[in-house]
């Protein structure tokens, strides 16, 4: 019986190889979306799932506020992981990592001399691979730092510097450390679900800003790990518990600090500060981190994952009303080969066998085909998605136990109605042509409602891809508050030392240069944060008592260079003394409450109190992505003794034109000055594009399963206008001979579908509304969602589809109505 089955199957597939393709590709399409998917989903669900007792570590982040100002950080205090293994015995240990920027590593055996800038370098605890099982190819993970002279390095870095040769016992230079430093454990290379992305480890008592800071409960520069005993992971409701008695513990550690910077802790509190720790689990930090600031770990959100299983499912859910629309439509080709075979004795039972095996044998098929698309299209993939999947995740039970029940589950969807509506036909019935009249009309309705279904998905999709592209749109081309173009960032400059000035001089006198300058960081790279005191005229004043303030320290040059718009009070000049004076932006402005800011002072309780007289006021610019609200800020003379810090930029404004010959005139200077450090810099565009990574690739992704759907729901649409451009060929032909154009015959079986087309978008368009106003949540500074986006995508969508309506609708409307005739 299974192999009459497979027989008339085969029959089938080839007697009607339209139908027949059309519902393979459909489903081919549909299955390759959904492996994409499984496999995108799976790379990023398994984000830190190689660290032993994932589920007993937590990361502790910092819920603050100060004035106005708010935040949630994947950050603390240095003391705070001791605090918590001290004070709570559920603490087995804890663990911390800072990140000391760009390190220049040397390594000079007497025959090679390499220099490299490394980004991704991790100062950390001497149990830092003990509480985070980073897998170590070569040394101890319970003693490799413990030395105070001890580096780590993944086995890339290993050939990078060594080459073949063993890297165990090998000295680097760095510029943190003073001395070299051995090596003394070599790590697998880091994995890319990691959430912590290094690729060399050294010592945190080598940073000296960390030994200096220890003492602080506002220095919010390090990232602290615990892991709970098992006792205590057992329990579902220690966190709970344990983050209740935080506020007290914090009252007790912080009090100190905050008395240091002029903030009694308990005034703090009164006045509605926020200054607490929360717990957080080490699987949940890649994908459940929206809104928490990190500038070590890796993190997603899982709202993209919602947003991409969903469209997966209906990508192969229009596949599988293709398959039923097509097998619904052809019910009346099939009517008479039903009655016979029940007339020959076949049951009802075995013509439902029948037909599920016909959509098991094409679900098959369209996996084989699929399979060799996601194998053949997937680096293109990878690029698009900025992962690193390869055919090896295909190569596991889970995957298989997936495809396996989208195998089943689409046999049943795709074949169960056609299966029980056509072998439910009567055998009299059908000869006297009662079912074919009901099998032609019967399930118009039916087929009707899922070709809506289909197009409201793909216009939906469409409006969505609209909208993603004019945020990103806008993020590239809006005021950000600053000129972006051709402007370049040399890094590494306070390598330079005493010649930073000298070297910033020599680019500014370059006749390809407008302007250079000097700053402690640069706009995308962060900022310097603390705490100041606005400082009222009269008691009675009515301003901010405290504000949490992001700055730069810069020279005269810094507003000039970036185009920075003063809008009242005037730049740093060199005429003046600028030591104690702060240029502060709108936002900051507004905050403290002063009408005329311009003479006013604040005091730095962080440093000696110090009062910084405003002498400016920028108009706002955007420090950091479109994601985050413009923060309040301020900008200090680099002259200025507030703060140290340990990294500087020289930025320069170039002059339009090509900046390749420029770039090597500066490089070679830099030479004259540091033969050592390597000449590195980067466009300030790039920085700014790198900062909505996440959302071009979500965009791209969205366009291309958008495209796929949309195929997929015209290839069901062409189906359809095939089987009604066949059932109709006697009446197209009348119509000819009684001289009906072409354009009419087209417009006549254009026309239902047309209709309910138009009646797609009527329901797509608030649903694709919602799910869109939900996405832009995500920026502080959103598009507006206006009427032309719906009608734009309405049109799309009718346009779409009238040309795959008229592919087929003109064909018949071209064929020779004698010969049509004569066939009927």
């Amino acid at each position: 019986m299974f192999k009459s089955y497979v027989t008339i199957a085969l029959r089938h597939l080839f007697r009607n190889k339209v139908s027949s393709f059309i519902s393979v590709a459909g489903l081919a399409i549909g299955f390759a979306c959904v492996m994409w998917i499984s496999l995108y989903i799976k790379t990023e669900l398994a984000y830190d799932s190689f660290v032993q007792d994932a589920s007993r570590v937590y990361r502790v982040n910092m819920d603050g506020k100060m004035g106005d100002s708010e935040f949630y950080a994947g950050y603390t205090p240095p003391p705070a992981g001791e605090a918590l293994k001290n004070n709570f015995p559920e603490v087995e240990s804890y663990t911390r990592v800072y990140r000391p920027g760009n390190q220049l590593i040397r390594y000079n055996n007497g025959v090679e001399n390499k220099s490299f800038t490394e980004s991704k370098v991790f100062a950390v605890d001497s149990n830092f691979l003990q509480v985070l099982t980073y897998p170590l190819l070569q040394g101890n993970p319970a003693t490799c730092l413990l030395e105070p002279n001890a580096i780590v390095i993944t086995e890339d870095m290993a050939r990078k510097y060594f080459g073949n040769t063993d890297a165990m016992g090998k000295m680097l230079i760095l510029d943190v450390a003073k001395t070299p430093l051995k090596v003394t454990g070599v790590i697998k290379e880091v994995s890319q679900t990691s959430s912590l992305q290094f690729n060399m480890l050294i010592p945190l008592q080598l940073c000296a800003d960390v030994k200096y800071f220890n003492w602080s409960w506002v220095w919010l520069n390090m990232a602290t790990y615990i892991k709970l005993n098992k006792a205590a992971a057992a329990n579902p409701n220690v966190v709970k518990n344990m983050e209740a008695k935080f506020p007290a513990m914090m009252k007790v550690q912080a009090a100190t600090a905050f008395e240091r910077i002029g903030q009694p802790y308990n005034e703090f509190i009164k006045k509605g500060g926020r200054w607490n720790l929360h717990l957080q689990a080490l699987p949940d930090v890649h994908l459940r981190s929206a809104g928490i600031i990190s500038a070590v770990t890796d993190q997603g959100d899982i709202k993209n994952l919602y947003i991409f299983a969903a469209i997966g499912l209906f990508v192969i859910v229009l596949a599988c009303v293709n398959f039923i629309n097509l097998s619904t439509a052809q019910a009346a080709k099939r009517a008479k080969e039903i009655g016979v075979r029940k007339v020959m004795g076949s049951e009802k039972s075995q013509l439902i066998q029948q037909f599920l095996m016909e959509a098991l044998f094409f679900s098959v098929i369209s996996v084989i085909i699929a399979l060799i698309l996601v194998v053949l299209l997937l680096p293109g993939f990878n690029q698009i998605s900025g992962k690193s999947m390869d055919i090896n995740m295909m190569l596991n039970v889970q995957f298989w136990l997936i495809i396996t029940g989208l195998i089943i589950t689409i046999t049943f969807l795709a074949g169960s109605y056609p299966a029980f509506y056509l072998a439910s036909f009567k055998p009299v019935n059908v000869l006297k042509g009662l079912a074919v009249f009901k099998a032609g009309n019967g399930n118009r309705g039916i087929r009707n409602g899922l070709v809506v279904f289909q197009f409201t998905v793909s216009t939906a999709l469409i409006i969505c891809t609209l909208v993603v592209y004019m945020q990103l749109r806008y993020i590239q081309n809006c005021d950000l508050g600053f000129d972006k173009e051709n402007v370049v960032i040399f890094n590494n400059t306070e390598k330079l030392g005493r010649s930073q000035e000298q070297f910033r001089q020599e680019i500014a006198a370059m006749p390809q240069v407008k302007s250079a300058s000097i700053s402690t960081s640069m706009i995308s790279r962060g900022a310097f944060g603390d705490f100041y005191n606005p400082i009222a005229n009269t008691p009675n004043e009515h301003i901010a008592k405290d504000i949490t303030l992001g700055s730069f320290l810069i020279d005269q040059d810094f507003i000039t260079t970036l185009n920075l718009k003063v809008i009242k009070g005037r730049a740093f000049d060199k005429r003046f003394n600028d030591s104690l004076s702060v240029i502060l932006n709108e936002t900051a402005v507004k905050q403290i409450g002063w009408k005329d800011p311009i003479g006013r002072f604040i005091r730095y309780p962080g440093g000696k109190m110090e009062l910084y007289k405003v002498t400016g006021v920028v108009k706002d610019f955007n420090m950091e992505s479109l994601h985050d609200a413009i923060a309040p800020f301020a900008l200090f003379h680099n002259s200025s003794k507030s703060y140290d810090s340990n990294t500087s930029f020289v930025i320069a404004k170039l002059k339009p034109g090509n900046p390749a010959t420029t770039l090597t005139q500066i490089n070679n200077k830099w030479k004259s000055y540091n033969t050592e450090q390597p000449f590195e810099y980067t466009f300030l565009n790039a920085d700014l594009n790198a900062l909505y990574v996440t959302d071009q690739r979500m965009g791209s992704l969205l366009f291309i399963f958008t495209s796929l759907s949309i195929f997929v729901a015209c290839l069901g649409l062409l189906g359809l206008v095939i089987y009604t451009a066949e059932r109709r060929t006697k009446e197209i032909g009348i119509r000819k001979v009684l001289g009906a154009s072409v354009a009419q015959i087209t417009l006549l079986l254009s026309r239902d579908f047309i209709k309910l087309i138009i009646l797609a978008i009527v329901i797509a368009s608030p649903v694709a509304w919602y799910a869109m106003n939900k996405w832009l949540q995500n920026f502080a500074y959103p598009v507006t969602i206006s009427w032309w986006v719906f009608a734009l995508a309405g049109l799309l969508a009718i346009i779409i589809a009238f040309a795959t309506l008229s592919f087929q609708a003109v064909k018949a409307a071209l064929a020779n109505p004698v010969k049509n005739l004569k066939t009927e």
